[in-house]
């Protein structure tokens, strides 16, 4: 298999005020980690909106 540099998907900027005990947390946890807050964040909101697709699609089968 040949090697295949990998593209970066688009991005966009937004501005998002978080609560200063939630920076805290997440700065500690990713602490001495290969990871930024940012890219922290990508990962929870992804999870987060993969947990509530996944619920919403097992509500709706239950119909």
């Amino acid at each position: 298999m040949a090697f295949k540099i990998p593209s970066i998907p688009p991005t966009t900027n937004k501005t998002v005020r978080f609560p200063n005990d939630l920076i805290e947390r997440v700065e500690a946890l990713i602490c001495n980690k290969d990871c930024t807050f940012s890219a922290f964040v990508v990962a929870a909101v992804r999870a987060a909106v993969e947990e509530v697709e996944s619920s919403e699609n097992t509500l709706s089968e239950k119909e």
